[in-house]
C-alpha cells in the first residue's frame, strides 16, 4: 500500500450479526508509514439485493437497495505517520430483510471506507460485510400449531390389468419449526393390491424463487429419509423425524426479489405417488403452552377451565380418503410398521445426529437481542454454530470471536439442483385434495 500500512474496519465487540432496528458500530483503523494527504475520509453503510437469471453471475439484472448511509469521519487534511482510529455507527432500519446468498441472487450488507486523496493520487478503499437476521415469529402465522397434511390415491396396474388401489397419506405434527427442532412425520400407506410397492422417501426441500422477468426456481433437498417397501395387501405406518438445520427463514420479508419456501415431500417410486406438506421455518418457536387465566380472575365458586389437550389432532381427511378407508376397512387389512433404510442426517456410525435447540434462533416469548442470545447459550454438547442467515453465509461460533465456518456434516446439505427456466411448484394441500377428488370420481364411473 505504499504509505498506507493498515486500513481495516473492525466492529464493536467483533459483532457481525445484527437485528433490524439495532445500531452497527465500529472503528476504521489506519496506519501510515509517512504523512498522507487526503480530501476526506468517509464510511458508507450499504445493503442491497441483486438477482440474475444466470448461475453465479455477478452482473445483476434487477436490484433493490435497503441501506445507503454516508458518514464523513475526517475532512480535508493530512494524516501524520502512525496509527489513527475513526469511530462510526449507523442505525439499521426496522424493515430490512434477512441476509441471504444463493446461486442466482444475494441480499448483502457491508461497511465500506474510502480515503479520498488529492487529484492524480490513488484512493484507498476497504470494506467488510455484516449480516442481518430479521426475526420471524411463527406464532404470528395462522393455524401454525396444526398439522400439515396431504393425501393421494393411485390405481395399481400391471400389464394393463388393474390390480388394486393404493392410498398415501402423510402429516407433520406442526406447520412451523425453528432450526434445531424436530419435524415428526407420520406416513400411512394402504396397499390394496397384489403387488409390493417401491421404497418410500421423505425429503425436506427448500424452494427459492428469484423473481426476474422469467422467474428462476431453485430446489434443494435439505434432508432425505428412505423407508422400506410395503407388501401386497398391507396397511403400513412409517414414523420418522427430521432435524431442521440452520436455514434462512420462510418468505424473506422485506425483499421483493427473492422468496424462500419449504415443504416436506413424501413419495413412492412404484406406483408413482407424491404428496407435499407446506411448512414454515422461523426464528421463534410455536408456543404450545395453553393459556390459563390467573386464579384471581376466576369468580368464587366458578369451575376451573379445562386444560386443552396438547396432542395434535388427526387432520380431517378429504372425501376420497373416507371412501377409500371404508373400502380398506372392509377387507381387514393387516397393519405393520415400515422400517427406515437410510437417513441423510446420520454420522458414519449410523447414529442420528442431535443438536440442542438452544443453539439456534429464539425460544417463544419476547425477542432478545441476537448477541445476548448467543452469549447465553452454554450447552457444551451443542455443535459449534448457532445461526445461519443464508445458503452460503458462514455459520457462527457462540463466542465473540471472528466467525468461522463449521464442518458439521449435518448442516452441509447436497448441492443445489437448478433450473434455468420456470419450474412448476408442488401443489398445495387444497389443490392436491381437489385433484384427488376428481381423479377418484372419474375412476368410480
Amino acid at each position: 500500500m505504499g504509505k498506507l500500512q493498515e486500513f481495516e474496519i473492525t466492529f464493536t465487540n467483533n459483532k457481525v450479526v445484527y437485528n433490524p432496528g439495532e445500531t452497527v458500530s465500529g472503528t476504521v483503523r489506519i496506519k501510515t508509514s509517512h504523512s498522507l494527504q487526503f480530501k476526506a475520509i468517509k464510511v458508507y453503510c450499504v445493503g442491497s439485493c441483486g438477482i440474475s437469471s444466470k448461475l453465479n453471475d455477478a452482473s445483476w439484472m434487477l436490484e433493490e437497495r435497503y441501506l445507503s448511509s454516508t458518514l464523513s469521519v475526517a475532512d480535508k487534511g493530512t494524516l501524520p505517520s502512525g496509527e489513527h482510529s475513526f469511530p462510526f455507527q449507523f442505525l439499521i432500519p426496522a424493515s430490512v430483510p434477512t441476509s441471504f446468498e444463493g446461486p442466482f441472487g444475494k441480499i448483502l450488507y457491508k461497511i465500506r471506507a474510502i480515503i479520498d486523496t488529492p487529484r492524480f493520487s490513488k484512493d484507498y478503499k476497504t470494506q467488510r460485510p455484516f449480516y442481518l437476521l430479521s426475526v420471524l415469529n411463527l406464532n404470528e402465522l395462522p393455524d401454525i400449531e396444526k398439522p400439515s397434511c396431504a393425501v393421494t390415491t393411485k390405481k395399481f396396474t400391471y400389464l394393463l390389468v388393474k390390480s388394486g388401489t393404493l392410498m398415501l397419506r402423510a402429516y407433520s405434527d406442526l406447520r412451523g419449526y425453528t432450526p434445531g427442532q424436530v419435524i415428526k412425520l407420520t406416513t400411512e400407506i394402504h396397499n390394496r393390491s397384489g403387488k409390493d410397492t417401491g421404497c418410500v422417501m421423505a425429503s425436506l426441500i427448500q424452494r427459492v424463487t428469484y423473481k426476474t422477468k422469467r422467474s428462476v426456481f431453485d430446489l434443494r433437498p435439505i434432508a432425505e429419509v428412505e423407508g422400506a417397501r410395503v407388501k401386497a395387501g398391507k396397511h403400513a405406518e412409517w414414523r420418522e423425524q427430521i432435524i431442521v438445520p440452520p436455514l434462512p427463514q420462510s418468505g424473506l420479508t422485506g425483499c421483493s426479489l427473492i422468496d424462500t419456501e419449504y415443504f416436506i415431500q413424501v413419495s413412492l417410486k412404484s406406483p408413482e405417488a407424491v404428496v407435499t406438506l407446506p411448512i414454515y421455518i422461523g426464528n421463534i418457536a410455536v408456543n404450545l403452552t395453553p393459556s390459563i387465566p390467573p386464579p384471581h380472575s376466576i369468580a368464587p365458586g366458578a369451575p376451573m377451565p379445562a386444560m386443552p389437550s396438547l396432542s395434535p389432532a388427526v387432520p380431517s381427511a378429504p372425501p376420497v380418503e373416507e371412501a377409500l378407508e371404508g373400502e380398506l376397512g372392509a377387507g381387514g387389512v393387516a397393519s405393520e410398521e415400515i422400517s427406515t433404510k437410510s437417513h441423510s442426517q446420520q454420522d458414519p456410525s449410523g447414529v442420528t445426529l442431535s443438536m440442542s435447540p438452544s443453539a439456534f434462533g429464539h425460544a417463544s416469548g419476547p425477542v432478545p437481542p441476537l448477541s445476548q442470545h448467543l452469549a447465553q447459550s452454554s450447552d457444551s454438547s451443542a455443535p459449534l454454530f448457532c445461526v445461519s442467515t443464508g445458503a452460503t453465509i458462514p455459520f457462527f461460533t457462540e463466542t465473540n470471536a471472528t466467525p468461522v465456518p463449521t464442518s458439521c456434516p449435518l448442516i452441509l446439505p447436497p448441492e443445489y439442483s437448478t433450473w434455468e427456466y420456470p419450474h412448476e411448484p408442488p401443489p398445495t394441500y387444497e389443490e392436491s385434495c381437489s385433484s384427488n377428488n376428481s381423479s377418484f370420481n372419474s375412476s368410480m364411473r
